[in-house]
């Protein structure tokens, strides 16, 4: 099956799916190297990653398939320029980057040949990204897990204004999306393609420990929170930590004490070590939407077929 947008013409992919860079989640080579067999984008998570494992991870997505595949570098990590010469180096396909402005990185991944990818939560900065010359754009709505828009403005808001200030450039819709009903409405609002995140964090190549995926698929549309808010806003599943935060949120306790109880608890504690009572449970709102783990390739081919049905319930246009 294909299905042709300007994402799919842009990366060279079959199917507007694209597996978001989740850290541990996809911070090795079996989760993207699935999902880009496929026929959709896989991701590889920089992030968490050192060098010599990145590196062994783009190799042995590349002896696996022939087809795209990107990395996902947020920009404030510790190495991001030794990060940066090693893809650079290794010609990656196509570079997503985050957390970060684009003249950083921009010039040396062009002459890599390398399509970049930039992930906005805003007009502004989604403007200011394309006017430096990014060949696409990652739109992230407030259901997203992770990290989303400080203001929380929805996807469905949120795509819609960047789509009308950025006309003309390729967009991923980001946040909320976990099937093909999802798929088909990120593409009305104007996107090329729709980035499953949490759907994705529930597949069998996903690399979290098992009480991390049991939590998640176990929650509801309403079973996660935001806090972190005036240190670095996150979408999580509600446990003890996220309770403890938001209770000094809510009564507006010292900013410097906030950062401390932020900074105690770690996403590694909980997708690594297992603990989902103190650890960071990030996922996004369309956890509540999945009732299974399934293999990568699966979830694509589900999604994909799924958008099919949906476009084959859509209402005809009648003009009595």
């Amino acid at each position: 099956m294909r299905i042709e947008t300007p994402v799919t013409r842009l990366l060279g992919i079959d199917l507007p799916i694209v597996q978001a860079g989740m850290s541990w989640a996809s911070s090795g080579s079996a989760l993207p190297l699935a999902v880009s067999r496929a026929g959709g984008l896989g991701v590889i998570a920089a992030g968490p990653m050192r060098l010599p494992d990145l590196d062994r991870a783009i190799t042995e997505v590349e002896a696996g398939t022939d087809r795209p595949y990107a990395v996902n570098l947020p920009l404030y990590r510790k190495g991001a320029e030794e990060v940066m010469d090693l893809l650079c180096a290794r010609r990656v396909p196509v570079l997503i980057a985050s957390q970060g402005g684009p003249k950083r990185y921009l010039e040396r991944f062009k002459d890599a040949g390398t399509l970049c990818l930039h992930v906005v939560a805003g007009e502004e900065h989604a403007v200011k990204a394309v006017g430096a010359g990014v060949d696409g754009l990652i739109v992230v709505g407030a259901e997203a897990g992770g990290h989303p828009p400080a203001g929380l403005v929805s996807t469905l808001v949120m795509v819609r204004a960047v789509a009308r200030q950025a006309a003309g450039t390729p967009i991923i819709a980001s946040g909320g999306f976990a099937d093909g009903e999802g798929l088909a409405a990120a593409l009305a609002l104007g996107a090329g393609a729709a980035q499953f995140g949490t759907r994705f964090l529930l597949s069998e190549e996903s690399n979290l420990h098992p009480a991390y995926k049991d939590a998640v698929l176990a929650a509801g549309v309403g079973d996660t929170r935001t806090v972190g808010h005036q240190i670095g806003l996150i979408r999580l599943l509600a446990n003890e930590f996220a309770d403890r935060m938001a209770e000094l949120e809510r009564t507006a306790a010292e900013l410097e004490l906030r950062r401390t109880e932020f900074a105690a608890s770690t996403l590694r504690m909980a997708a690594f070590e297992g603990d989902v009572v103190r650890g960071k449970v990030e996922a996004g709102q369309s956890a509540g939407l999945i009732d299974s783990i399934l293999p990568a390739e699966v979830i694509v081919r589900r999604i994909a077929e799924e958008y099919a049905a949906t476009l084959g319930r859509m209402p005809a246009v009648r003009r009595d």
